[in-house]
């Protein structure tokens, strides 16, 4: 899983981009409130973050928190979890900047009056109880910068309306239920942090996989995505820090390019299908610091030059079928190496399953990464007829 600093990381980054919108922002119990008619009367924007925020209040089925307790009246920037900020074209007039209801146990739905939050640029909203789709409406959200609606129980295809924010640079929608296709146009986008994992999509990682700008990638546990890793993959190298591809269907080899991932610190491509040998390349990757590959259908010998990388802490490389590892392997901080079929390892895999898998056809990957189908066996030799009799 992704590491918290890197995690928090990434978040630090898009606030970064979107301070200049919330830089005034500040908790409602150290603002100075709006008079009532300030607020309901000379400020659209806020008569409409009124509207807005009644309504989810009211969809709002369930606050064992009590947190929206204060969510009366037209003074919205003091609300509970509402955070107010100059607007980016007015500096005279104030506008809902934030919502951040984060570990709320809210239970409820999201009504379609959250687009009249039109300046918005921060919606919290992760470890609730909220259910149904993601409002359309949130396409008008034009300055969303972040969305975190991680660990609810939504549900519906991918939020497409995702597509339509210019600005959005931190998508976190993991652990809900949302399913079908992931829209190939979500790599395309130039976005930071993109978290879909544990929800049921069902889809093949398209081409413009690579085309994703993004430090952040998780897809993990998504077991009905499937597909390569393209040889396209050090195309990624500008920006790339974390990608988490664990048990997500993947049947492949691991193309070398993926040395160019330099500033690459965690990989995890365990629970695949993946198979062939780790390529020496992953040796170039010098800022990796967690590599894991366990569960999959790798062989051969570990290259040395991956466990000399000066920052790898973790290597777990567990239940395949390599035959060998460097003892400098062996000074990693924290290594896995159990059930393969190294010699004089303790934990490894009985020697009648590591003699099987060696006389298995050797695995070729086509061009595009995936696993070749093996070559059929050559035809038997022609029957030559028997000579005539002779008389």
């Amino acid at each position: 899983m992704v590491k918290m600093s890197s995690t928090a990381a990434a978040m630090f980054l898009v606030l970064a981009v979107a301070w200049p919108l919330l830089a005034s922002a500040q908790p409602a119990p150290s603002m100075p409130p709006l008079s009532p008619p300030a607020a309901a009367t000379n400020n659209s924007r806020l008569e409409k973050a009124y509207v807005a925020l009644q309504a989810l209040k009211h969809a709002i089925t369930d606050d064992p928190k009590k947190l929206t307790k204060n969510w009366c009246g037209p003074d919205v920037c003091s609300y509970f979890g509402v955070y107010c900020a100059q607007a980016p074209d007015d500096s005279c007039q104030r506008t809902v900047a934030g919502v951040d209801l984060n570990h709320g146990d809210l239970a409820g739905t999201l009504p379609e009056e959250l687009g009249l939050l039109s300046d918005l640029a921060v919606f919290h909203l992760n470890s609730n109880r909220f259910c149904g789709s993601l409002p359309q409406s949130l396409r008008s959200l034009h300055l969303l910068h972040e969305i975190d609606v991680s660990n609810n129980q939504l549900s519906g295809p991918f939020p497409s309306q995702l597509l339509c924010l210019p600005n959005v640079q931190y998508v976190d929608i993991r652990f809900n239920n949302f399913c079908g296709e992931v829209p190939a146009a979500i790599f395309d986008k130039k976005i930071d942090a993109l978290f879909i994992n544990n929800n049921h999509f069902e889809f093949t990682l398209p081409e413009s996989f690579t085309n994703s700008t993004a430090s952040v990638i998780v897809l993990a546990n998504l077991p009905r995505v499937g597909g390569c890793l393209p040889s396209s993959i050090g195309d990624m190298a500008g920006t790339l820090n974390e990608l988490i591809l664990l048990n997500s269907g993947i049947s492949s080899c691991i193309p070398p390019e993926i040395g160019k991932l330099d500033k690459l610190t965690v990989l995890d491509l365990s629970f695949n299908n993946i198979a062939g040998t780790l390529p020496d390349t992953i040796g170039s990757m010098r800022a990796l610091e967690q590599l894991d590959v366990a569960h999959n259908q790798l062989a051969g010998e570990i290259p040395e030059s991956i466990c000399e990388l000066p920052h790898l802490k973790n290597f777990t490389y567990s239940y395949n079928f390599f035959c060998g590892e460097p003892h400098r392997c062996l000074e990693v901080p924290r290594i896995d190496d159990r059930q393969n079929c190294i010699a004089g390892r303790p934990d490894q895999r009985p020697g009648e399953q590591c003699i099987s898998f060696l006389h298995q056809p050797k695995v070729h990957c086509d061009a595009h990464g995936c696993i070749a189908p093996p070559s059929p066996p050559p035809p038997p030799p022609p029957m030559h007829a028997p000579p005539p009799p002779v008389y």
